[in-house]
């Protein structure tokens, strides 16, 4: 007997990486070898030096194709075997473990938009949908667009074992975000790009189009984020290192240094209006939707918890904004001796 293994990769496409993958039919008793592709249709090589290489590094079961088959995704090397320029896993590895004595967690909340032909899923053809009000959580068919194609996502992601905790709908008509963690920096990342290409390839059974982009209608409407929530054993213990993660985000230099890899366009999302901040300005507080970072209200309350990093734009790479946190608060925590 065999199985079909789907090896799933990021692209070197910018200014925003996409998903690849192809099959490799494999007999039972096969590990999962490397493998080759052509860089060069990928943004990744030139024509006259194009193989790269597909490192396993991490599977599931595949839960479209059924029975023994898996997904599996890869790191892209180059043929020395060192890391490919694109590949932004392997500089987090390096971070996860320099910190993994703090045990940072994530929950990243993906936001995204369906698309039919050039509009929203529920946009009517040559005009636009009521204001945003009630199809945020809401229930029926003059408010909710694409829900099948959520559940069969969400149906999915549960048979594959990916850490997903939720969904709902979103503040505009076809606008949906579901959520995976809490789990690991590495782990968190890598889910989240799987579940990222189950959702492509749920949508495509539909004849319909995701799309991540942060503004995807111009106008009064909500962009689209992957709000980060973040801890560490300390600040799940304790208030003050809650304090200290949300200064250090805010420190001299921290927050361009983060925007600038918290997806591309971040500048037509974060404006100060639909619940963001501007920017190119750090804000923190309790309960503060238009603030850059949130300290829910019960983590005041219990004095301890986490906080809601809300600027990364849904099309932000999950390896870079775990790393950029994971790096800038773990580092404060460590010189405010709150680990």
């Amino acid at each position: 007997m065999s199985y079909r293994a789907e090896y799933i990769w990021i692209d070197g496409t910018a200014p925003t990486a996409q998903l690849r993958s192809k099959t490799r039919i494999l007999a039972d008793w096969d590990e999962l070898p490397l493998w080759g592709f052509d860089g060069s249709s990928t943004n990744q090589a030139e024509g006259h030096s194009s193989d790269r290489v597909l490192k396993p590094v991490f599977t599931c079961p595949d839960p479209i194709r059924g029975g023994q088959n898996l997904l599996v995704l890869c790191e892209v090397l180059d043929t020395d075997m060192k890391p490919h320029a694109s590949n932004t896993r392997a500089q987090l590895r390096q971070v996860a473990v320099q910190f993994a004595q703090q045990e940072p967690l994530f929950g990243i909340e993906q936001e995204y938009t369906l698309f039919q032909g050039s509009r929203p899923l529920g946009f009517p053809e040559g005009g636009y949908p009521a204001p945003q009000g009630g199809y945020y959580c809401g229930v029926g068919a003059g408010e909710i667009f694409g829900r099948e194609i959520v559940e069969k996502h969400l149906e999915y992601c549960l048979a594959a074992g990916l850490g997903i905790c939720g969904i709902n709908a979103e503040v505009m008509p076809g606008q949906w975000e579901f959520q995976v963690g809490p789990l690991s920096p590495v782990d968190v990342a890598d889910q989240l790009w799987v579940a990222r290409w189950l959702l492509h390839r749920t949508a495509e059974e539909f004849g319909v189009r995701v799309t991540l982009d942060p503004k995807p209608v111009k106008g009064d409407w909500n962009g689209a984020g992957a709000h980060t929530n973040f801890s560490t054993r300390a600040m799940r213990e304790g208030y003050d290192p809650i304090i200290t993660a949300c200064e250090a985000l805010g420190a001299e230099g921290k927050p361009i240094q983060h925007v600038s890899y918290y997806g591309a366009g971040i500048e037509s999302r974060l404006t100060g209006l639909h619940e963001t901040a501007p920017w190119d300005e750090f804000s923190y507080g309790v309960s503060d939707r238009g603030a850059s970072v949130r300290i829910p209200w019960q983590v005041e309350v219990d004095k301890k918890g986490y906080i809601e990093d809300r600027r990364p734009n849904a099309n932000v790479d999950p390896y870079e904004v775990t790393r950029l946190i994971v790096d800038t608060c773990c580092t404060a925590l460590e010189r405010a001796e709150q680990v």
